[in-house]
């Protein structure tokens, strides 16, 4: 592609780099200049413009963008008509985007005039929200550079994709202590719902027991083998201390496997994750009774969308993994007045 000035009386064909406006005369950056528009400009006392032309082999930046965002949209993807160099791609449908982030990478590293951006990985979305989208810098690129992006991106294909919500049904167990009210744990309930309609997701089961093992232990056990649950979900009175706390102790004794407690994110911090009867049980921390965004949506909204959440995953959410400032959160084991026991972790 050539650039630059070019006398206004050879400029036919070309494309405005620039948006123009001399008497009556508006020209729009990168509209396809016409021998009436070129006249016109003349006229107006215009010698000379900054365009673009295409030379052979070049394809234009509409059509290289879409040509990419084809490459790249995966299941549950949709690209939409390119302007302006841009083409969009939008969720088909709610669900979890996954994004593969070494193609989105590649993609880039191919030239400065291509372009990926996206949503963050893991993100729940809605049906019509805007994923991500490629963007062509020049008014064209070469096809043999075009040819080298949609190879960095097959190379990873799909590198975007939304998974659908595949689980539907979650039973709920919360255990009591003498100082917990039960309109808490009715607000929890109610938050929670909050946390599952998006993704078309009902509580299924509501058993409130003691906040001790034996108890919890026939309620994860009973709740899990029930065919109509997909997962299972304790809030527990108090927040777990230690692998052999007792909502842990409960699900191991009950014949599943805890796969990790505790995550390097903030609020989320005390987040329990298992498995019992093949469903996954989640160990909800104090701030999930909140409906504010915390660690516990990131897993829950994976595994709603049937992801496996292993401990390495849960390890590597650390960047990003502040969520907000906590610097006014009560600091029970610290000296002074006593404070209540802290459950927003």
């Amino acid at each position: 592609m050539k650039f630059g000035p070019l006398p206004v009386s050879e400029a036919a064909g070309a494309i405005a780099a620039h948006s123009v406006r001399a008497g009556d005369v508006v020209i729009r950056k990168g509209h396809h200049l016409t021998q009436d528009d070129t006249r016109r400009l003349a006229a107006a006392g215009v010698a000379s413009l900054t365009v673009a032309v295409l030379e052979p082999g070049d394809v234009g930046e509409d059509e290289a963008a879409h040509r990419l965002a084809c490459v790249v949209a995966g299941e549950g993807v949709r690209v939409e008509h390119p302007f302006t160099g841009r083409s969009n791609l939008f969720a088909e449908w709610p669900g979890v985007f996954v994004v593969e982030a070494e193609g989105v990478d590649a993609v880039n590293a191919v030239s400065e005039e291509v372009t990926l951006a996206t949503l963050p990985a893991f993100k729940p979305v809605v049906a019509g929200e805007m994923l991500a989208t490629v963007k062509i810098i020049p008014y064209a690129i070469s096809d043999s550079l075009l040819e080298r992006a949609e190879a960095a991106a097959r190379h990873s294909a799909p590198i975007l994709k939304v998974l659908p919500y595949r689980l539907t049904t979650v039973g709920v167990i919360s255990t009591r202590l003498p100082g917990l009210k039960e309109s808490v744990i009715d607000k929890t309930l109610r938050v929670l719902s909050g946390r599952l309609a998006p993704a078309g997701a009902v509580i299924a089961a509501d058993e409130r027991v003691p906040h001790e093992e034996a108890p919890l232990r026939e309620a994860v056990a009973a709740v899990a083998r029930r065919p109509d649950i997909d997962m299972v979900i304790i809030f527990g009175a108090s927040a777990v201390a230690d692998r052999r706390d007792v909502v842990p102790a409960a699900i191991s004794a009950a014949g599943g496997v805890v796969d990790h407690l505790g995550m390097p994110v903030d609020p989320g911090n005390l987040l329990l994750i298992g498995r019992l009867a093949g469903k996954p049980v989640l160990g909800a921390p104090g701030c999930a009774r909140s409906p504010k965004e915390n660690g516990f949506d990131w897993v829950l909204h994976r595994l709603l969308a049937g992801l496996s959440v292993t401990s390495a995953d849960i390890m590597r959410l650390g960047v990003g993994g502040l969520l907000m400032e906590i610097v006014s959160r009560p600091q029970p084991r610290r000296g002074g007045e006593p404070q209540p026991e802290d459950n927003g972790a």
